[in-house]
């Protein structure tokens, strides 16, 4: 169980890692972040299907064609769980080697789009000042990867729910 596990999540967090990659350095060729958020949860969700696909092998493979729902939640949130590390471990090197300066560029899209949308000048300062403080605690590694392991985590943890609901068989 231990080999399919990691191999199923560590499948699905190389996909997130090399989708996660590729968005980065077209985000920063076109200078914009916009859509990041589609682009980011989409790679995300794309490379969660290996999670169930893993569920579905080890069931039929390993179990009989048989699993509870707390059995395939079990393996699915374990690959996920891998899938989420190596995803914290892409974006660490992706921000070191590709992108140091991503919170500058964050800050900067978050201000001009309040900007852009008519927000008074005391809520953008108000703003700004926030995104300075996030922007001293992003320089702790330990932080950063806090932080970013939170982003996959409700995308895995919904499909490991889905995965185990779907694929469970008595």
């Amino acid at each position: 169980m231990k080999n399919l596990i990691l191999k199923y999540g560590l499948i699905s967090g190389l996909i997130s890692v090399a989708l996660m990659g590729a968005t980065t350095i077209w985000f920063k060729q076109s200078g914009t972040l916009e859509g990041g958020e589609i682009f980011g949860f989409s790679g995300m969700f794309l490379s969660m299907i290996v999670v169930f696909i893993g569920v579905r092998v080890f069931r039929d493979q390993h179990r009989g064609g048989t699993i509870t729902f707390a059995e395939a939640f079990k393996v699915a949130a374990l690959m996920a769980l891998v899938s989420c590390v190596c995803y914290v471990i892409g974006w660490m090197f992706i921000h070191h080697f590709v992108m140091p300066d991503f919170m500058d560029h964050y800050a900067d899209a978050m201000l001009t789009k309040m900007r852009a949308d008519g927000m008074a000048d005391a809520e953008i300062q108000k703003a700004a000042d926030e995104l300075n403080h996030y922007r001293e605690l992003y320089k702790n590694p330990v932080y950063r990867a806090g932080i970013t392991f939170m982003e996959p985590l409700p995308v895995a943890l919904l499909v490991s729910l889905l995965s185990a609901a779907i694929l469970r068989r008595k």
